[in-house]
């Protein structure tokens, strides 16, 4: 009975699902620097806002087009990105993207020490840092898929995303402290120092990235821009998954800012209840990226992807009726635990979908095309729904964003494609 315990049990270390597995130094030092950077980025939320706000007296008009214009300026600017980080080393493009982070944030203290501060280079630092956002995500997919072999793509980006929302539990309080005993400026300094630790961190991987495979011509041309999405939308599988977490990621963010009028106005909830009923259930996901790997060992990665995807839209509907005082609280974290619970397991699932049914010479363009339109469409919805709740209220907008999420698990994947035969890619 032992024996064929201990049998099974190193059959399930090959088959590369153990707990804990190691993923080697290089992943470790690529998952800090990860780590480091969310951190930073949490430390600083709501930190543009509020200078635009106490230090440069903006109006709410501009305070909106922080998160709306400069986002989807940013998503325009990044379009070049994908087929130039293509054709060049990830590991140097990353911390390239790094740098430029770690300069732009810190152009920001240091003009308002010089009293020369202004809103339009709180714009333009926010069009730089989405843009540079983009390209690190397009290199580090194809970094990732080039270190790791594909059995452990799934365990990576399971750590990512526990690390994600660790990060998103603890970096806001943080913060907030950060902001009221220093100011937000220190905030923005620390998001700065975290992306230099990143880029250190990336520098300290070592060893040897083989070159990208070499193209046609030196230069960039007009067609080449457009290549991430040609490639998504030929293929069968990455073509609804596409559509669907755009869809999905932009109408769950335009409800935010809506939120927070009705549960900070009408409602009544104090801006500590406000944050305690989003930052609570980010407890979920961090266990939902837990048990991703075995409900995957299990069941599947197709039915796991379909089945979170679908669960993931039936949440937000609940919160059309969310009312006041302690039941209403109680509502919302509600909604939002199963809501991002169901997230965490759904994330790391699709990440390694995608990655794994993305031709390798193809990732950095896919990524950076996936990553364009999700931040385009959701500046594009956060300001329409902005209108929608001017004409029919906060409450009926948030409704409507409800009932269209249950429409998208129709555009989740319904069949399990065969991954694209390519040779192993040579060791990171």
């Amino acid at each position: 009975m032992r024996r064929g315990h201990r049998r099974g049990h190193r059959r399930g270390h090959r088959r590369g699902h153990p707990p804990g597995r190691r993923l080697g130094r290089p992943f470790g030092w690529l998952w800090g620097a990860y780590g480091t950077s969310a951190l930073g980025t949490w430390l600083a939320f709501g930190a543009f806002p509020l200078i635009a706000l106490q230090v440069l007296h903006c109006g709410p008009a501009e305070v909106a087009a922080l998160s709306s214009v400069g986002a989807a300026v940013g998503a325009v600017v990044a379009v070049p990105l994908g087929p130039w980080v293509e054709f060049r080393r990830k590991r140097p493009v990353l911390i390239a993207m790094d740098l430029v982070r770690c300069a732009a944030l810190l152009t920001i203290p240091a003009a308002h020490a010089l009293g020369a501060l202004t809103f339009v280079q709180l714009l333009l630092v926010t069009v730089v840092v989405g843009a540079a956002d983009i390209g690190f995500r397009a290199a580090s997919g194809a970094y990732l898929k080039a270190l790791l072999p594909a059995e452990d793509l799934l365990v990576a980006q399971a750590r990512f995303e526990a690390t994600a929302w660790t990060t998103t539990i603890i970096g806001p309080p943080l913060g907030g402290a950060a902001i009221g005993l220093l100011g937000p400026m220190a905030t923005v300094a620390a998001d700065a120092f975290s992306h230099l630790l990143s880029a250190l961190g990336i520098r300290a991987i070592g060893g040897h990235e083989p070159p990208p495979e070499p193209r046609e011509g030196a230069r960039l041309r007009a067609g080449d821009l457009l290549d991430g999405w040609r490639y998504i939308l030929a293929e069968a599988t990455l073509r609804p998954l596409f559509f669907n977490t755009a869809l999905f990621n932009a109408l769950v963010m335009a409800t935010q800012p809506l939120l927070a009028v009705l549960m900070l106005g009408p409602l009544g909830y104090t801006p500590w209840q406000y944050g305690l009923a989003f930052a609570a259930p980010s407890i979920g996901g961090l266990l939902g990226s837990r048990i991703a790997r075995t409900l995957v060992a299990r069941f599947g990665q197709h039915r796991v992807l379909v089945v979170s995807g679908s669960l993931r839209a039936v949440w937000p509907l609940g919160l059309v009726f969310m009312g006041p005082g302690t039941g209403g609280l109680l509502l919302v974290t509600g909604v939002e635990f199963g809501l991002i619970l169901c997230c965490g397991i759904f994330n790391p699932v699709c990440a390694t979908y995608r990655l794994q049914r993305t031709a390798t010479d193809r990732v950095a363009r896919t990524l950076s095309a996936w990553a364009v339109t999700a931040k385009a469409s959701t500046a594009l919805l956060t300001a329409v729904w902005g209108g929608l709740a001017v004409l029919l209220g906060a409450r009926a907008a948030i409704g409507l964003a409800g009932v269209l999420l249950l429409a998208t698990p129709v555009l989740l994947p319904r069949r399990t494609a065969a991954l694209p035969c390519e040779p192993a890619p040579e060791p990171a």
